[in-house]
């Protein structure tokens, strides 16, 4: 199952290829993506733009709370930008906090090539009860 959910992301969600991020690892309840840093990454203050950490951290967290085979949907995420990056290769880490039912809630955490913690993301999803194909 984990492959296949990493597979399914990787393949079917446009915007993250769009914007070079892929799962690279899950497990139940745990995710890792990754993104090679590139010109399209950059702001207009030179460093990596927010929506693209956003985006890194978001699918990391799709991945992990759709990991047990069951579609979730993300209710809220809040993310704080800790450092800026530049260049390189930004790597987020998602894990499960608490599970029941119908809600649970995972901390996203995104490091730079030297481990600095450069953001921090708690989300919240929804079971849809639906198994994912």
């Amino acid at each position: 199952m984990h492959e296949k959910i990493k597979d399914l992301l990787n393949e079917n969600d446009r915007f993250a290829k769009h914007n070079n991020i892929r799962v690279v690892d899950v497990k139940e309840g745990y995710a890792e993506t990754e993104m090679v840093i590139n010109e399209n990454h950059i702001n207009a203050a030179g460093v990596v733009q927010g929506g693209a950490i956003f985006t890194l951290a978001d699918l990391a967290f799709g991945a992990a709370s759709n990991s047990y085979g069951v579609l979730n949907l993300s209710l809220s995420s809040t993310i704080s930008f800790i450092r800026p990056a530049k260049t390189g290769r930004l790597r987020a880490i998602a894990k499960e906090i608490s599970k029941t039912k119908k809600i649970s809630v995972y901390q996203i955490e995104v490091f730079d090539d030297s481990g600095n913690l450069v953001a921090s993301m708690q989300g919240l999803a929804y079971s849809k009860d639906k198994t994912i194909p």
